[in-house]
C-alpha cells in the first residue's frame, strides 16, 4: 500500500529530489507550492493595512501610523486639544507653569486653574499675551478664550444644620 501511495505521487509530480512522501520530511503537504515560474507564491494583502504598492509586513514608522489613525477617524481636534494640556509648560514656559495648569479645553475655551487668587488675578491680567502665544504656537482656531479659576477652598458646612449668612474664614487659602 506503502509502494502504491509513493507510485501515485511520483506520477502527480510532487516529490522532489531532496525528499519524497513518505520519507518523513513531510512531502509536498509540507511545502509550499510553486508555480511555473519558480518564485514561490505572492504574499497575502491584507485589506486596509498596507498602502498600494506596500508590502503589509513591512514596517513603517509610529508617527505616521498615528497620524494616519488620528485622521481618519477625525481625531484632529482631540488631538490638538489634548497636545495643548500635554504641552502646557512648554508652550507658556516655566514661569507661569509653575503658578497654573490647564484643566479643559473645549470648543476653543481653555480653563485654568491658579494656585493662588494673587496668580489668578495676575493670569486674567496676562491672559491676552497668553493667548497671542498659544495662536501663535497652534494656529488661530485652537485657543479662542481663556477663563481662570483661583484655588477651590474647603466647605466649612459640616452636617445637615449650619449657620447661614456667618462671616466665613475670609481669603485665607490664596
Amino acid at each position: 500500500m506503502l509502494a502504491r501511495a509513493k507510485q501515485d505521487a511520483r506520477a502527480r509530480g510532487t516529490t522532489r529530489p531532496g525528499g519524497g512522501a513518505g520519507d518523513g520530511s513531510g512531502g509536498a503537504a509540507g511545502r509550499r507550492r510553486r508555480d511555473d515560474s519558480g518564485d514561490p507564491p505572492a504574499r497575502q494583502r491584507l485589506p486596509g493595512i498596507a498602502a498600494p504598492g506596500r508590502e503589509w509586513r513591512t514596517p513603517m514608522n509610529f508617527g505616521s501610523a498615528v497620524a494616519r489613525l488620528v485622521a481618519e477617524r477625525g481625531w484632529q481636534t482631540r488631538a490638538t486639544d489634548a497636545s495643548v494640556l500635554a504641552r502646557w509648560d512648554v508652550l507658556v514656559g516655566p514661569n507661569i507653569a509653575a503658578h497654573c495648569s490647564p484643566v479643559s479645553l473645549r470648543d476653543g475655551e481653555l480653563e485654568l486653574v491658579a494656585e493662588s487668587t494673587a496668580w489668578a488675578t495676575q493670569l486674567r491680567m496676562l491672559s491676552r499675551q497668553i493667548l497671542g502665544i498659544l495662536r501663535k504656537e497652534l494656529g488661530p482656531h485652537v485657543v479662542r478664550r481663556i477663563t481662570v479659576r483661583g484655588p477651590a477652598a474647603p466647605s466649612w458646612n459640616h452636617g445637615g444644620m449650619y449657620a447661614s449668612g456667618g462671616r466665613g474664614p475670609r481669603d485665607t487659602y490664596g
